[in-house]
C-alpha cells in the first residue's frame, strides 16, 4: 500500500487486490508474476543443493517457501527439480525450512548463480 498526499491508502500499482470483489461477485484473480524471467542465472557447472533421501521425511516445508517452485514431493520424499541449477536464487531457503536437516546447501563457484537486473 502507499500514500498519496492526503495520506490515504491505496493499493501499489500491480499489487493483488486481496478480499475485493469482481463483478458479479466473484474473486478478483491474483496477481501472475513470471518469476523466472525476473532473474539471469548462469548454472553452476556443480551441484550446490543435495538431498539426503534417507533423512527426507517427505513433510513439504521445502515445496512450501521455495520462491521458484523448484521442490515437489512425490511418493513420500522430496524431490529437487533436475534444472534447479537454472532456476535457484539461491536464498537457502530450503535448507533452513527442513527441520530434518535433509538438505544439504553450499552457494555456487564465483563467476556462477543469480544475478539480478533492474530494466
Amino acid at each position: 500500500m502507499e500514500g498519496d498526499a492526503a495520506g490515504a491508502r491505496r493499493p501499489m500499482r500491480g499489487s493483488p487486490r486481496r478480499g475485493k470483489r469482481g463483478e458479479g461477485g466473484s474473486a478478483v484473480e491474483p496477481l501472475r508474476i513470471d518469476k523466472r524471467a525476473l532473474v539471469r542465472i548462469k548454472p553452476s557447472p556443480r551441484h550446490f543443493i543435495l538431498l539426503d533421501t534417507e533423512r527426507c521425511d517427505g513433510c513439504g516445508a521445502c515445496a512450501v517457501i521455495c520462491p521458484m517452485d523448484l521442490w515437489k514431493v512425490r511418493e513420500g520424499r522430496a524431490r529437487l527439480a533436475r534444472d534447479y541449477r537454472r532456476w535457484c536464487l539461491e536464498c537457502g531457503s530450503c535448507y533452513l525450512a527442513c527441520g530434518r536437516g535433509a538438505v544439504g546447501f553450499d552457494y555456487p563457484p564465483p563467476g556462477t548463480g543469480v544475478t539480478y537486473e533492474k530494466s
